[in-house]
């Protein structure tokens, strides 16, 4: 294992967004290893089908009730047993994750899936920031505004995500590092009543910031 304290990772620096790290108290060995990716509010990553996602690290000695529990039971008189000559836990090796919104105009143009030349550019500086860490999951997740049918909007956020994806796998990420995800227009940042009015181009500006891409970065970095 390598020897990982917690980082905030360097993405800042990309549009100047903000960061956040995460604590994870859960699926860690006696050595502080994390076995699981953990998202920005502190829970466990898990697929479209509900599967968690492991770490790089994971053993079945990490395995906790909400992801593996046919392992925890197997587990369970073995852990009992020797609770009681077990050391104290080391310091856990925690991921770090950062969020990165994207405006989804930066990065294709207005009700489109395509990444733009001004999107590729910003996915190439998130791809050389990543080369700096031992990297554990990337999320994106992609959203659109409250214009069009419901089951029209969560296609368009799907194919969003799927793009960044496929860009990203394009420049040598693994592609079993990055799940993608739509919310359609089911997490609006702007709030209720604030952009009123029929499709306009002053409705539309005031929506932008609903039109766009969640990516979250989790890994550690090495001292």
């Amino acid at each position: 294992m390598i020897n990982c304290a917690k980082h905030s990772l360097l993405l800042a620096a990309l549009l100047g967004l903000s960061v956040s790290a995460v604590a994870q108290t859960k699926g860690i060995d006696m050595k502080g290893t994390v076995g699981y990716a953990i998202d920005q509010r502190g829970y466990v990553v898990k697929s479209g089908t509900g599967l968690c996602w492991r770490t790089g690290y994971w053993t079945p000695a990490m395995a906790i009730e909400e992801c593996d529990p046919d392992l925890v039971k197997k587990a369970a008189p073995a852990a009992a047993k020797s609770r009681a000559v077990a050391p104290p836990p080391a310091a856990a090796v925690v991921p770090a994750a950062q969020k990165v919104t994207l405006a989804a105009d930066a990065l294709f143009d207005f009700n489109k899936a395509n990444l733009r030349p001004e999107g590729k550019a910003k996915l190439d500086k998130l791809v050389g920031d990543v080369k700096g860490i031992k990297l554990e999951v990337i999320i994106a997740v992609g959203h659109a505004d409250r214009f069009g049918s419901d089951a029209y909007n969560q296609k368009l956020s799907e194919k969003r995500a799927a793009a960044v994806k496929a860009y990203l796998v394009g420049k040598g990420i693994e592609p079993n590092r990055v799940y993608t995800e739509g919310k359609g227009e089911k997490q609006p940042i702007t709030k209720p009543g604030q952009c009123k009015g029929p499709k306009s181009k002053k409705t539309i500006a005031c929506l932008q910031p609903d039109r766009r891409v969640d990516i979250e970065v989790i890994g550690t970095k090495a001292q």
